[in-house]
């Protein structure tokens, strides 16, 4: 294996998600090279259709509030699209639920339950502590192959904050809240909001940084043909 190749691939798999922020502000001319870098992700025809609204300081204390707020009130989540299905095999259905009860035992939970998974998604809503939240949203007409290629720019942007020395974690939770995120910040009320991003300086004593589920063999997603 090439160095460039093992640099490559090290950056890849260092990505997981960060669950536990430092305070301290991420630069604004950091953030602005690495949404610029993620830009060359593939489009149809170069369409390039994301958007993102960055958050910071007042304003993401004042949508973390509001947030909190619509969320302690009992108001349900309303995504703006189906993300997953109905129904998941057996073997989707386990890894899921190890990688939600390891988060929830890494950040100390003795016995998740209900209760702790109602309090570990409310921290969701204050984006973990991060000092930066990304809203990525895309027009009210976008297709499937649009949101293929927001994946390919989010992806982009991950990985670019990881060569950064900063940790993200994308959040489809927060999303189920369209409704206060566009109010909120301004967002035009025909977008659909696809995920936010939590950003910033991961907290590395944080044993809830430190759990990072099991990836699948190559076995079982790859078939070869000759």
């Amino acid at each position: 294996m090439t160095p460039g190749l093992r640099d490559g691939l090290s950056l890849i798999t260092s990505r997981h998600c960060t669950r536990a922020f430092l305070d301290r502000v991420v630069p604004r001319e950091v953030l602005a090279e690495v949404l610029l870098a993620a830009s060359h992700a593939p489009s149809s025809r170069n369409t390039q259709m994301w958007q993102v609204t960055v958050v910071t300081g007042s304003a993401l204390e004042a949508l973390v509030a509001a947030l909190c707020e619509s969320f302690d009130r009992g108001d349900p989540p309303r995504p703006d699209y189906a993300h997953r299905p109905p129904s998941l095999d057996d073997a989707v259905e386990r890894r899921a639920g190890h990688a939600a009860s390891g988060a929830l035992l890494a950040k100390g939970y003795a016995a998740p339950d209900q209760a702790a998974a109602r309090a570990h998604l409310r921290d969701n809503l204050r984006f973990y502590g991060a000092p930066t939240a990304l809203v990525c949203h895309l027009p009210g007409n976008a297709v499937p192959g649009t949101f293929l290629e927001m994946g390919f720019f989010l992806q982009n942007v991950m990985l670019g904050l990881v060569a950064g020395g900063l940790g993200s974690c994308p959040q489809f939770s927060v999303a189920g809240y369209g409704d206060v995120l566009r109010l909120k910040l301004g967002i035009d009320a025909d977008r659909l909001v696809v995920c936010t991003l939590a950003v910033g300086y991961a907290d590395e004593a944080a044993p809830v940084n430190r759990f990072v589920p099991r990836r699948v063999g190559l076995e079982e997603y790859v078939q070869w043909r000759n």
